[in-house]
């Protein structure tokens, strides 16, 4: 919600910001997937199991994006409602991670939860701001923004209760939502954000981007 907020701040954006917005948000996520999420799948599952879930998420977003595509949702609109999908599967794993962690001790899903909260950040602005862009209203953009994040809290119900959940399991989400999430950055956000500015500032926003979450998924 805190991302969200900051990706609605701005009033009637230009495509110039709009442009930067979206290439730093895609920037963001393709740093947390490439440096943080499949790595953590490859931590707990094997190198064969990791890249077929991925490739079988990759699949499903291209399936949805060719129906989208047949109908008359506009390119913002198209775009969030992908990111948005490759989100909420991610938070779930994330929502049993912080489950788990509480489950195991208080210290260590306080810790954990922190880590997400600020890791979900750039998550906020990456569905609001090509939301923004479609001229949506601001209540409308924090609400989808909200069902987004819910599965976290689910997530968390879940991982409470089941602190012995398969790691298998947990990898196997991880890897789909990664593949999921990279189909959405490589095919539409990146894309998308040079379409809006051609310009020096799109890329800057795109490496600002993987700059960026490198530091934080290494500094947290």
């Amino acid at each position: 919600m805190i991302g969200a907020s900051l990706g609605v701040m701005v009033k009637k954006p230009s495509d110039k910001m709009l442009g930067t917005m979206i290439g730093f948000a895609g920037g963001l996520m393709l740093s947390v997937v490439v440096f943080d999420l499949i790595p953590e799948a490859l931590n707990k599952w094997n190198f064969g199991g990791t890249l077929l879930f991925c490739i079988i998420g990759i699949a499903v977003i291209a399936f949805i994006d060719n129906k989208v595509n047949i109908g008359s949702i506009s390119g913002h609109l198209k775009i969030a409602f992908m990111a948005a999908i490759g989100l909420a599967i991610h938070n779930f794993p994330e929502g049993i991670i912080m489950g788990c962690g509480f489950a195991a001790g208080s210290t260590l899903g306080i810790k954990m939860s922190i880590i997400i909260a600020v890791h979900d950040i750039p998550e906020g602005i990456a569905v609001s701001a090509p939301l923004v862009a479609s001229r949506m209203k601001v209540s409308k953009i924090l609400f989808y923004a909200f069902v987004t994040a819910f599965p976290t809290a689910i997530g968390t119900w879940v991982g409470a209760y089941i602190a012995n959940i398969s790691t298998n399991v947990l990898a196997a989400c991880l890897s789909f939502a990664s593949g999921i999430m990279l189909y959405v950055v490589c095919g539409e956000m990146i894309p998308e954000s040079s379409r809006l500015w051609e310009g020096l500032t799109s890329t800057i926003g795109v490496l600002g981007g993987v700059i960026v979450g490198l530091t934080m998924v290494n500094v947290l």
